[in-house]
């Protein structure tokens, strides 16, 4: 009886340690498969910024994993909007399309950091990105500026899920604001970019309020909502980009740009 004990016992330590040895493997396989490969690949980048307005940036990959990648731009854009990438990913990276030449990926902005400019070259804008898969929502065919974030169920192929976020950012008159906003006027600049990231337009304004996370500017431009322009202020040595939440009329008669600061928040220190 004991040796046939002994043999059992042998078994089933052999047993767990091959269990082990396969739950460590598939662990070192889904974290090779999740690590970020450096390869700068070339990447077409379409952003519908706006119901009126597209534009098309091409650029080089920082680096990637088959749900997700890294990359730099000439445009800014927000945690939260979707773009449409098209590359020549490699096959064995792919979750979708394995066949195909190009590969077409919808993916969810992340995060967003403003690289400064250096010389005469314009700031560029570094994406973290999340694939969601082949095709947008149909929410975002109606409003190309609703914003998105991760769900907690993946998709058919794997990829990032996406829900709407609860707390759209629409701009209401008597929408109570969720910081103190100072109705102070402070001289800025704004610049409207174009499909190249050039300024398109630009002006010398005012606000009429702001706070560190947004502001209502005066304005002659007219620039419809979803849009990203960037406002400067020498008084402050700040320039910051801004998604454009609402163009309102005031009572006086004079428009309003209504912004939501997207790549850092305004100093406001010593502002009463």
């Amino acid at each position: 009886m004991l040796p046939d004990l002994v043999d059992l016992s042998t078994d089933r330590i052999l047993q767990r340690d091959s269990l082990r040895r396969n739950l460590t493997h598939e662990e070192n396989k889904k974290r090779r498969v999740r690590e970020r490969i450096a390869l700068s690949l070339p990447v077409r980048v379409t952003c519908r910024e706006s119901i009126d307005h597209e534009w098309v940036d091409m650029s080089h990959l920082v680096d990637l994993t088959p749900f997700g990648a890294r990359l730099r731009l000439k445009r800014p854009s927000e945690v939260g909007r979707l773009l449409l990438l098209t590359m020549t990913m490699p096959r064995q990276l792919r979750c979708f399309d394995h066949v195909e030449d190009q590969y077409r990926v919808w993916a969810l902005v992340r995060n967003l950091k403003t690289l400064e400019a250096v010389g005469d070259k314009p700031p560029r804008y570094e994406i973290g990105a999340a694939f969601t898969g082949k095709r947008p929502p149909a929410s975002f065919e109606k409003d190309p500026t609703i914003l998105y974030e991760v769900a907690a169920s993946v998709t058919e192929t794997g990829l990032w899920g996406i829900a709407e976020r609860e707390a759209q950012r629409q701009v209401s008159v008597n929408e109570p604001r969720p910081e103190t906003r100072h109705n102070i006027p402070i001289e800025v600049t704004i610049e409207v970019l174009d499909e190249k990231g050039q300024v398109a337009a630009s002006e010398t304004t005012v606000t009429e309020n702001i706070s560190r996370r947004g502001a209502a500017v005066f304005t002659a431009l007219n620039v419809t909502r979803g849009r990203f322009v960037r406002i400067t202020s020498t008084q402050y040595q700040i320039s910051v980009v801004a998604a454009v939440r609402a163009y309102r009329v005031g009572a006086n008669g004079i428009p309003r740009l209504h912004l939501e600061f997207v790549d850092k928040q305004w100093p406001l220190e010593g502002v009463g």
